[in-house]
């Protein structure tokens, strides 16, 4: 039997920087595909919870739906248009806002250009595909009354019609949450207690700001707060209305960066965000934290929504 040639110790050195050169790529890949993608980390997600219902969705998920939600404010819409709205898109994209489809459909709604949606690059911003499907929707006598197969099949003229009822439950109970029908009835978890800390994952109070502004409209009117790198909303048409902000706020918890969400004496954090909404603890006292202050002002009407540091 021949000998090796490799000296001893060789081989098992070998395979040991093999072996941890193999962990450090797969340790890289996942870094990138995490910063670069804008994926959520493992464990992230959110839940809605009311009326004995029960809907799991990804943090993208959540923030598409949040989205279509406030457009369906900015234009006054009825919660029924929004259920109608989020069926549809649960059906055609899973509420992903995907960049194919058949033939050259499109987005959160599988809209074509070639039909007159609007250009691929409009298609793909979920504002507006949101807008290009109530513009539709609204056109419908008595849509409201509608069974939401008939009004969401009118609007997209789908090869399977019957498709969009085995969304209405799950759509009813994400509208009533994303309307503020139901209070705190959402709720999203980070995947990491450390809260966007690492990476270059900071908060942008502007961006909050933007995107408030772009979603809902004049409807909004945010503002700088007192507290550091928090926006204040007021609540406006009361509190139905304040929980609306406050649900798509934590909805768009990942992509905005939030660490903490505050209204009506109750709070979401994001380094606490397996604990969902919690009554605030009073405050006061020299030793009151920033976010114990955030308490004194639960009942001014306000939504603070502050990004991570």
């Amino acid at each position: 039997m021949p000998s090796s040639s490799r000296p001893p110790g060789q081989g098992k050195g070998c395979g040991l920087r093999f072996f941890t050169a193999i962990v450090v790529l797969l340790g890289v890949g996942v870094f990138l595909a995490y910063h670069f993608t804008n994926n959520a980390p493992p464990g992230a997600g959110c839940t809605v919870k009311a009326d004995a219902g029960e809907l799991k969705l990804t943090p993208d998920q959540a923030s598409n739906a949040a989205t279509i939600a406030a457009v369906a404010a900015s234009r006054g819409l009825p919660e029924r248009a929004l259920t109608i709205a989020l069926a549809t898109s649960l059906q055609e994209s899973r509420l992903e806002n995907l960049d194919h489809g058949d033939r050259d459909s499109l987005g959160l709604f599988q809209q074509r250009p070639s039909q007159g949606w609007g250009s691929a690059t409009q298609i793909m911003d979920p504002v507006h595909a949101a807008n290009s499907f109530f513009t539709s929707l609204v056109k419908i006598d008595g849509y409201t009354r509608l069974p939401v197969t008939v009004a969401a099949q009118r609007v997209q003229k789908s090869g399977y019609p019957e498709a969009y009822a085995q969304h209405e439950a799950d759509a009813t109970l994400l509208s009533a949450a994303l309307t503020g029908r139901h209070p705190a009835a959402l709720s999203c978890t980070t995947g990491a207690d450390t809260a966007y800390s690492a990476g270059g994952r900071l908060g942008d109070p502007r961006k909050v700001t933007a995107r408030l502004s772009r979603e809902f409209g004049a409807r909004v009117r945010p503002r700088e707060d007192t507290l550091p790198r928090t926006v204040a909303v007021p609540a406006g048409g009361g509190t139905q209305r304040g929980w609306e902000l406050a649900q798509w706020a934590v909805a768009h918890a990942h992509d905005l960066r939030v660490e903490q969400v505050t209204f009506g004496g109750m709070r979401w954090q994001a380094a606490r965000s397996g604990a969902g909404w919690q009554r605030q603890p009073d405050s006061g006292g020299k030793g009151a934290t920033a976010s114990a202050a955030a308490g004194t002002a639960a009942g001014d009407g306000l939504v603070r929504i502050t990004v991570a540091r």
